[in-house]
């Protein structure tokens, strides 16, 4: 019985021509071999399990052919090629990284460079997730990798470029790999399986493409675990099933039943998804991306963006005709919210079936708003037809009179600015009841002849004693309340300006904030008292004269505590009940 290889192993290149997807890197690493223009220090850096490592050690294996060939290739033939294929040979040497990233092990490495190569010209070190070595041993590398003897190359390898000290960086050549297209892993895949006779279905290899997201390790794995899975073959159901993907089918009739407003058969269709064990924030996540194709194929320049299964395409093109941008914009903005609070929603099921009853009246809610514009658009153009008021008949035996109104002649009158006469009122047996113009016309006469609630001549105006007298008992009721504003009050100057304003004028800042503190109570004071809701005041500060300017002399703490004492006694009761003793 012969091991099993798995396909990333097996069928891992041996030759830059043979690497998948990174031509930008092959020829540049050829065509130093060719010049003998090979740096002394390489950085590889990319996504995982897109030919870093494996990059490494085809140039190892390239550069220590004994016969390359003319385009820098190695022959695999030589005796070091077959050593290194055969992994026994000693000019190269691998390091991970993530398990040897002390500074001993950087020092052991450091040693080894010492020592010339003896069958080969190079002696390489790979250092594979070069990221993971600590900050004393990226130190400890850092004069080595700069100044290393002459037969010496490193190629460190990373998927975490960012991580790496920019001392390093600065020392390596470095190349950028970009993930693999799922063209080139399809071709790939199509290839191992002509190889080894699996039969494949073309769709099912589109789909492990995608589900790799650029990875050709990833893919490989995803399709040995298919051909396990399927018994040696693969199908576009089987891989469906096994990678736990949701068939495109189910939302083209999921927007079928949606744009026709058929809302039980959305949610028995979301029934059969999550009896399937689809988890809701897939459905939600998946819908937005079919969503997201519907709308790139709206345009002929952005369908080029459209990833998936080469059957599908057709149809999406097809149902993106028919169906509006304004539709698709709205039901992704949902979707992507919906998406966003489902991990917060308790009953995630309800979350996703209030989704689907949204995207049930969007259509409806889209067509309605649309018609509301137009409609506005329409009133700004219509004018009220005008009409004048010919002379009222009188009815026998009734006070009431039918208004009689014809369209206007030369300067018609706008019907708003009419006013009914009190004496216009429809009043006929047996009709329903009309709008009542008499009955209007009383409430405004009653509106006219009210008497207002407060007679002019009761308003108050201010006066300097009333005023006193109003400000004298809010201070006493605030130094009755223990209040501390009430100082400030007391220190307080009033100015009257006219019969409803007057300023208050206080020494400095302090004492204005206090009084504005009581601002409120005491202008509901003033109004009540004087009858006048119109009276108001302003809190200011008195301006000082030159003369009273002068410089205040330091004080000790003794003195502050007592100037304190004096101006608000609240603090000197407070230490006398406390019983406190102040460190003068």
């Amino acid at each position: 019985m012969n091991k099993f290889i798995v396909s990333a192993r097996k069928y891992r290149p041996q030759l830059f021509s043979t690497v998948v997807g990174q031509t930008h890197i092959t020829t540049t690493l050829k065509n130093a071999i060719r010049n003998k223009q090979l740096a002394h220090a390489f950085l590889f850096c990319g996504p995982r399990g897109v030919g870093k490592t494996t990059c490494a050690r085809i140039l190892a294996k390239a550069i220590n052919c004994e016969n390359p060939a003319p385009d820098g290739e190695a022959c695999n033939i030589c005796h070091s090629c077959v050593s290194f294929n055969e992994g026994s040979s000693l000019n190269i040497h691998e390091l991970d990284a993530a398990s040897n990233n002390s500074v001993d092990d950087i020092r052991s490495l450091v040693e080894q460079v010492r020592f010339a190569p003896q069958p080969g010209k190079y002696k390489v070190y790979i250092i594979d997730e070069v990221h993971m070595l600590s900050s004393s041993a990226f130190n400890a590398f850092l004069k080595t990798l700069e100044e290393p003897p002459p037969y010496a190359i490193f190629i460190l390898a990373t998927t975490e470029k960012h991580k790496i000290l920019p001392t390093i960086l600065s020392r390596c050549q470095v190349f950028d790999f970009k993930r693999i297209t799922n063209q080139d892993i399809m071709d790939h895949l199509l290839e191992i399986c002509d190889k080894e006779n699996i039969p494949s279905e073309k769709s099912a290899l589109e789909i492990i493409a995608q589900k790799s997201e650029g990875c050709m390790r990833d893919a490989l794995s995803l399709m040995d675990k298919m051909v396990s899975f399927s018994d040696g073959k693969l199908t576009y159901a089987d891989t469906l099933e096994n990678l736990n993907i949701l068939d495109a089918g189910y939302y083209f009739k999921l927007l079928e039943v949606l744009r026709n407003q058929q809302l039980a058969e959305s949610l028995l269709i979301y029934d059969e998804i999550n009896r399937k064990g689809f988890e809701g924030d897939l459905l939600l996540s998946g819908f937005a991306e079919f969503i997201r194709n519907l709308l790139i194929c709206k345009d002929e320049k952005a369908s080029r963006l459209l990833d998936v299964v080469e059957d599908f395409k057709e149809k999406y093109k097809q149902v993106a005709r028919d169906v509006e941008g304004s539709y698709l914009i709205s039901a992704l903005n949902l979707l992507s919210e919906s998406e966003i609070h489902y991990k917060a929603a308790r009953n995630k099921r309800l979350h996703v079936e209030l989704t689907l009853i949204k995207l049930s009246y969007l259509n409806q809610a889209l067509h309605l708003s649309a018609g509301l514009v137009d409609n506005k658009k329409g009133t700004e153009s219509v004018k009220p037809v005008a009409y004048r008021i010919i002379a009222p008949l009188e009815i026998k035996g009734k006070k009431a009179m039918q208004p009689i109104l014809e369209p206007a002649y030369k300067e018609p009158v706008p019907v708003t600015s009419i006013e009914p006469s009190p004496k216009l009122m429809i009043e006929e047996p047996g009709m329903a009841p009309a709008t009542s113009f008499g009955a209007l016309s009383k409430i405004r006469q009653e509106v006219v002849n009210r008497k207002p609630a407060v007679v002019s001549s009761e308003l108050k105006p201010l006066e300097d004693i009333p005023l006193m007298e109003v400000w004298n008992q809010f201070t006493s009721d605030l130094k009755k309340n223990k209040n501390s504003a009430a100082q400030s009050f007391e220190s307080a100057e009033l100015r009257i300006l006219d019969e409803q304003r007057f300023e208050i004028l206080t020494n400095n800042n302090l004492e204005q904030r206090f009084v504005e503190q009581e601002k409120r109570k005491l202008s509901d004071l003033l109004q009540g008292k004087f009858r006048n809701k119109n009276i108001s005041f302003s809190v200011i500060i008195r301006e000082q004269s030159a003369d009273h300017i002068y410089l205040e002399k330091t004080l000790n703490k003794r003195e502050q505590f007592q100037q304190i004492a004096e101006m608000y006694p609240l603090i000197k009761e407070l230490k006398d009940k406390l019983k406190l003793e102040l460190d003068y």
